[in-house]
């Protein structure tokens, strides 16, 4: 069983057994017949994964590890906030007309502001840093910017960065290691996704700045299964589960701004049958 398998099942059971529900409470989220979209939820959902031993993707069914990278390439590389230029539909019911889904997620990675001796957004200042300042401890993004939530069409979920780096004693190399903080998460739909996206994204950060990769730690306020994803979680985490792929970064790649979603792949990647048509709750 891989950890990422592990850490999946015990935190669903978590949920499960020990968290609280929603039901009869005056939610915003709906189903598309329009009756309420009610959770059981656990607030401050704390994992860690450690990227130098393993990669986290799931065994219990299929995560889509290009079109996850393609997704944080679009927010974190291109900084955009049109879904015309990303490589799934996974945004389109969130956007506009133009594809713009407003000042939301790349959007606010493509903001300059002040720093040093010019003008940076929040990735180049992080990669700026890692590679001049790479022990300060303030090398982070946040794209939850209020001001400029009522021009978003969807509140960003996953929306803080906090990056340290450290020294192991004989290693040469420095290790880079992250945080990632998210306001909310759809466990089913959401969980491994966003973890697999940014476990790329420190993979990628690191090799840039010529680092070793160290911990990712997920850190979730509401983490939540909805009441239609109940069914579908028990029988995923009583699943057979296999070892944890093998990860490959192309390794001629050294400028983050290079990287495409054919630059990662998994060898020896065993699962179970993918879950076909998972409701969302918008």
């Amino acid at each position: 069983m891989s950890m990422a398998d592990q850490i999946f099942i015990k935190m669903c059971k978590d949920i499960l057994e020990n968290g609280t529900s929603t039901e009869g409470e005056k939610v915003r989220p709906r189903w598309d017949d329009g009756t309420p979209a009610y959770t059981i939820k656990q607030f401050g959902v704390v994992n860690r994964y450690d990227l130098s031993k393993e990669f986290p993707l799931l065994t219990l069914r299929k995560t889509a590890l290009k079109s996850a990278t393609d997704e944080m390439l679009w927010i974190w590389q291109q900084k955009s906030n049109n879904i015309n230029q990303l490589n799934s539909h996974i945004w389109d019911q969130w956007a506009n007309g133009d594809g713009s889904i407003g000042k939301a997620y790349g959007y606010q990675m493509s903001v300059k502001h002040q720093y040093k001796e010019g003008l940076m957004d929040q990735v180049d200042r992080v990669i700026y840093d890692l590679k001049h300042n790479p022990f300060s401890r303030r090398i982070m993004t946040n794209i939850y910017v209020h001001q400029d939530l009522h021009e978003m069409n969807l509140y960003p979920c996953a929306y803080s960065m906090t990056f340290n780096v450290t020294q192991k004693p004989g290693n040469d190399k420095l290790t880079l290691n992250g945080i990632l903080n998210q306001r909310s998460q759809d466990i089913l739909a959401a969980n491994n996704w966003n973890v697999v996206q940014y476990s790329v994204l420190m993979h990628m950060l690191a090799q840039s700045c010529d680092m070793q990769v160290g911990e990712l730690v997920h850190v979730i306020a509401d983490a939540h299964i909805y009441d239609r994803h109940i069914p579908i979680i028990k029988e995923l985490i009583e699943r057979e589960t296999y070892e944890a792929p093998t990860f490959w970064l192309n390794p001629e790649i050294k400028d983050f701004y290079e990287f495409t979603r054919h630059d990662v792949r998994v060898e020896q990647y065993q699962t179970g049958p993918q879950i076909e048509n998972i409701p969302i709750a918008i």
